[in-house]
C-alpha cells in the first residue's frame, strides 16, 4: 500500500463526503478510492469511515485520524511549497471558480498574462453562477461579488464594480426613459437577475446623495446566469441592472444606454476566497496576488455613453 496515497484519499473522502465525489476531484475510479481506504483501515487497524448505501460517516476514530494526519499533510505541502519557492517556479494545478460574465468579461481575457508568467500552473476552471462548495468539490479558490457570509473562508478583496441600470435605445424609445427610480413601477418591463442559491430575484439597488433606495419588483422575465441576464436586455425584452464590466462595450456602440446614472448604487465587492483549512501552496498565492493586481481595472472600465 503506498500510505502517503491512502491517507491523502482518505482525507479527500471526508472532505467530499462521499467516495463519488472524492474519486471525481482525484480522477481515480471509485473502486480505487474505496480500496486504497479500506487498506489503510486494515493498516492502521480502526474503521475510519460508516459506509451505507444512502450515506458516510466519519467514525470517532476516522475523526481523530483525519485531524493528524491533516496537520502531517499540511507540514507535507509546506515543505514542498517552500523548495518551490526557493526555485521560484510554481507548478501543479489550480481548480478555480468563478462567475459566467466575470469569466467571461474579466478574468479569460486576462489569464494569457498569468500563464505567460506561470507556465508551469495547469487551471481547472469551472464556470457558472452557483455557489460551489469549495471543501467537499475540492476547488482552491473561488472569485466571489457581494457581501461575504460564511465565516469559514478566508476572503482578500480585490477590487470593487459598478451596477448599473441600462437598456436599448428601442425600449427607451417605446417606454420612455426613468428619471427616477420609482418610474420602474410603472409600466416598465424589468429583468431580474434570479439567485442560484435560493430562486429569487435580486432587488434593485440604487442610491443619490448617501440615501439608500431598494425595490423588489414583479419582472417581466427571470434570468439565472448572467450571460444570458445581459443577452435578454440587448434584445429589448427591457430594462436590467448589471455591471459596467459586462455592459461596456454595448454601452460604448450604442447598442446599450445607461439610465438613473445619479441613481446608481454604491460599490459592488469583489473577493477571492478559499478554506481556511486548505494550504495556501505556493501556486495558489502567486495567483491571488496576481489577480489583487490585475482584477481592480477589468471590473470597472470607463463608459462614456450614459443618459
Amino acid at each position: 500500500m503506498d500510505q502517503l496515497l491512502a491517507i491523502r484519499t482518505f482525507a479527500r473522502v471526508v472532505e467530499a463526503g462521499s467516495f463519488t465525489r472524492a474519486a471525481d476531484s482525484l480522477d481515480m475510479p471509485k473502486a480505487t478510492v474505496s480500496k486504497l481506504v479500506q487498506d489503510l483501515e486494515a493498516h492502521v487497524g480502526a474503521r475510519l469511515l460508516h459506509r451505507t448505501t444512502r450515506r458516510l460517516s466519519v467514525t470517532p476514530e476516522g475523526n481523530a485520524y483525519y485531524e493528524k494526519t491533516s496537520r502531517l499533510l499540511k507540514e507535507l505541502d509546506d515543505i514542498d511549497s517552500a523548495f518551490n519557492a526557493e526555485r521560484g517556479r510554481p507548478r501543479g494545478a489550480l481548480r478555480i471558480d468563478v462567475g459566467s460574465s466575470t469569466a467571461t468579461d474579466v478574468l479569460i481575457p486576462a489569464l494569457p498574462d498569468f500563464m505567460a508568467r506561470y507556465p508551469d500552473i495547469r487551471i481547472d476552471l469551472g464556470v457558472s453562477d452557483r455557489a460551489v462548495d469549495l471543501i467537499g468539490d475540492n476547488v482552491d479558490c473561488v472569485i466571489r461579488g457581494g457581501p461575504l457570509d460564511d465565516s469559514s473562508l478566508v476572503a482578500r478583496a480585490i477590487g470593487q464594480a459598478t451596477l448599473i441600470t441600462c437598456a436599448t435605445p428601442s425600449y427607451l424609445k417605446q417606454f420612455g426613459v426613468p428619471a427616477y427610480p420609482d418610474e420602474l413601477k410603472n409600466g416598465h418591463r424589468l429583468i431580474s437577475y434570479v439567485s442560484t442559491r435560493n430562486g429569487r430575484a435580486m432587488p434593485w439597488r440604487f442610491e443619490r446623495d448617501g440615501q439608500k433606495t431598494e425595490f423588489k419588483l414583479e419582472h417581466r422575465l427571470g434570468v439565472n446566469e448572467s450571460n444570458a441576464h445581459l443577452a435578454a436586455c440587448r434584445a429589448g425584452l427591457g430594462l436590467v441592472q448589471t455591471f459596467t464590466y459586462c455592459a461596456a462595450p454595448a454601452l460604448r456602440s450604442g447598442e446599450l444606454v445607461e439610465v438613473l446614472r445619479a441613481w446608481r448604487p454604491a460599490a459592488y465587492p469583489f473577493h477571492v476566497v478559499y478554506p481556511q483549512n486548505r494550504h495556501l501552496t505556493h501556486r495558489l498565492r502567486v495567483f491571488i496576488d496576481w489577480l489583487a493586481a490585475a482584477f481592480p481595472a477589468r471590473i470597472d472600465p470607463t463608459v462614456s455613453s450614459a443618459r
